[in-house]
């Protein structure tokens, strides 16, 4: 038995959620927010069996692509210098994926 801790946008995981229980997965969804550009993501945590690791992964990567946004840069306030906030292209979306063994898995 894994544990699959997967953290994708937000943009991304109602279809993800979506094509994951059809395929006969079961997720437990929990808000998370990201630590860069402060953004909303959903850290899914999917038990599974081994032999549907590989079917997860290739599910994950089907709905969870990367794509370009512009994002004002964040201007860091100085005493004595002032500076316009510039937008600057950044690389969102994909997944972030983590794999655990479980010792012992118990659903009551």
């Amino acid at each position: 038995m894994k544990m699959i801790i997967c953290i994708v946008q937000d943009e991304d995981v109602h279809v993800l959620i979506e094509d994951l229980n059809k395929a006969g997965i079961r997720i437990t969804r929990l808000p998370s927010t990201g630590g860069f550009l402060k953004s909303g993501n959903t850290t899914l945590l999917i038990g599974i069996e081994e032999e549907k690791v590989e079917l997860a992964f290739d599910i994950i990567e089907k709905n969870c692509k990367t794509r370009k946004i512009s994002t004002p840069l964040i201007p860091v306030n100085m005493p004595t210098e002032s500076y316009i906030p510039q937008p600057i292209d950044v690389t969102v979306g994909g997944a972030t994926l983590f794999m655990l063994d479980v010792d012992e898995f118990v659903r009551l």
